[in-house]
């Protein structure tokens, strides 16, 4: 028996909402992976930030060195090596 015009488009109907409601269900799946993710980033870069604030302050902290000793770390450090004679 055929089926009625009707009955037909009530089954599409029926398959469209069923195509919709699991497009919707992916979406919404796919927004709260990336809102995790996003959460996540955001968690490293607050600890990151926390990190290098905690460093700077060690860092003012200490006591600077007088400026002879500066010199001659700065000297040690930019003249080169001697070369060995061999």
């Amino acid at each position: 028996m055929m089926k009625s015009v009707k009955s037909k488009a009530e089954e599409k109907f029926a398959q469209i909402s069923q195509r919709d409601k699991k497009a919707a269900v992916e979406k919404k799946k796919a927004d709260q992976e990336r809102a995790e993710h996003v959460q996540k980033l955001r968690t490293l870069r607050l600890a990151k930030e926390a990190s290098d604030r905690e460093e700077a302050a060690r860092i003012k902290a200490m006591p600077k060195k007088p400026k002879a000793a500066r010199r001659k770390l700065a000297a040690a450090v930019t003249a080169p090596a001697k070369p060995e004679v061999g």
